[in-house]
């Protein structure tokens, strides 16, 4: 029922969002492209609960009872492995999709709080390198930007097969992003699109990969820890063959995950949930007898409170990636930045315009003037106190099961609210042994 007219009744399948795309499609003949993430309901972290002690669980005292929140990222083959103070990584965005001083400000934040932060497509920015302690390289299929120097300065390198928001298709950035300084750093035209390949020039399978992360091992002395990002899909598989190429650390993005830009049908109607994908990935490992024990996994795609954090661990996380949640936490769809959206059409909590260069906010943009709103030192700080804040909700959730840090919780801590959640989690839905699928 509509609230401006409660005697009309509107369609659940043709809504007034979706009769609005059918117009705009018959008008404009070219499919929609968009920033940010899934915006449908989809199975989620919210559909797990912890099993907080009690009787037969002992607590730990918060004020008094340490819970630890390290992780060691690498430790399989690389000769420096990673060690960070909390399991909350910054994604990969790239230089293009960002502002410079956006960059910056990730850097710092992650810097503040002992984490790291990751470049992403066209390459890594000085105000990057500069701001970050611990700054993760990504190595794309487009190499927009990539070069031996850069993948030496870094701190680990991601080769990036997938991305949750669209598995199986390339970047995008639009002509109106592409800067003098972009267009240098990526050796491409000016204020023309650019599409970014959707596989990598040089492989056509697994062995491919495995001689990949070989070469790159030799550029960098065998002293950088190696991740394989993979959308999430046919993520127990894709797990397996890429820890038998060779991989340190397994990145996985489940299809909540956000984007700068790609097609809306991408984002979603692509790929499988991250609560599926952790699980799935968990038992790759686990089958292969590496799981905690060689190669660790992070898992990305709507981390958004400490609460997920907690419950991807406690799926077999070793720690979590975010990206949209880092955008917010910078200033992405700030309340007082309502005129300026409205002059876009849009409001703040739904700007997701994020490929069109116009964002007030000063962090999806390379207009200069827009920009320049953006203070990358009060920015960062206010990533690093979010940060912050997913790391204390953790350790409190992690302290009420019992555990003395966040690696030991464990499915056992955890039961559904949904048959949907309860089958993908593989933990029992509430208030019984049930286990849909598997008893």
């Amino acid at each position: 029922m509509s609230h401006d007219h409660p005697t009309l009744r509107e369609s659940s399948l043709f809504d007034r969002a979706t009769i609005h795309e059918i117009q705009r499609a018959a008008s404009e003949g070219i499919y929609k492209i968009r920033g940010f993430g899934a915006k449908r309901a989809l199975p989620h972290f919210d559909d797990l609960i912890f099993l907080g002690a009690s009787v037969s669980r002992y607590p730990l005292e918060g004020y008094r009872e340490r819970c630890g929140t390290d992780v060691l990222l690498g430790t399989r083959h690389a000769s420096k492995p990673l060690k960070l103070d909390i399991p909350v990584t910054i994604a990969g965005m790239s230089f293009g999709s960002l502002s410079a001083n956006a960059k910056e400000a990730l850097g710092r934040g992650a810097s503040e709080v002992g984490s790291s932060t990751t470049t992403g497509d066209g390459g890594m920015t000085d105000e990057e390198r500069g701001h970050s302690k611990t700054l993760v390289y990504q190595y794309l299929p487009s190499r927009y930007g990539m070069n031996p120097d850069d993948l030496r300065r870094a701190d680990a390198i991601e080769v990036v097969i997938g991305q949750g928001a669209k598995p199986g298709g390339g970047g995008m950035l639009l002509g109106q992003k592409i800067s003098d300084r972009v267009a240098e750093m990526r050796t491409l035209p000016k204020n023309i699109d650019q599409r970014s390949a959707c596989r990598h020039p040089d492989w056509t399978g697994p062995d491919d990969l495995e001689i990949k992360i070989r070469e790159l091992r030799e550029i960098t002395d065998w002293e950088k820890p190696i991740y394989v990002k993979v959308g999430a899909t046919r993520t127990y598989y894709d797990t397996m063959l890429a820890v038998k190429a060779g991989a340190d650390v397994i990145v996985v993005d489940g299809m909540q995950g956000g984007t700068g830009a790609t097609q809306e049908c991408f984002i979603e109607h692509v790929g499988i949930p991250t609560l599926a994908a952790v699980r799935l990935a968990t038992e790759a490992l686990q089958e292969l007898g590496l799981h905690r024990k060689g190669v660790q996994l992070i898992v990305s795609g709507g981390i958004r409170s400490g609460a997920d954090v907690a419950k991807a661990i406690a799926l077999g996380a070793d720690a979590v990636s975010i990206g949209t949640a880092a955008l917010i936490a910078l200033g992405d769809n700030r309340p007082d930045l309502a005129e300026e959206y409205a002059k876009l059409g849009t409001a703040p909590g739904f700007y997701e315009d994020w490929q069109a260069g116009n964002d007030p906010a000063g962090i999806t943009t390379q207009n200069p003037e827009l920009a320049r709103r953006l203070d990358p030192v009060k920015a960062g700080h206010r990533l690093a106190n979010y940060l912050r804040v997913l790391t204390l909700e953790a350790q409190t959730l992690a302290r009420a099961c019992g555990k003395s840090h966040l690696h030991n919780l464990e499915p056992e801590d955890l039961q559904a609210l949904t048959l949907e959640a309860a089958a993908m989690a593989k933990v029992p839905l509430a208030g019984t042994d049930w286990i849909p699928g598997l008893r």
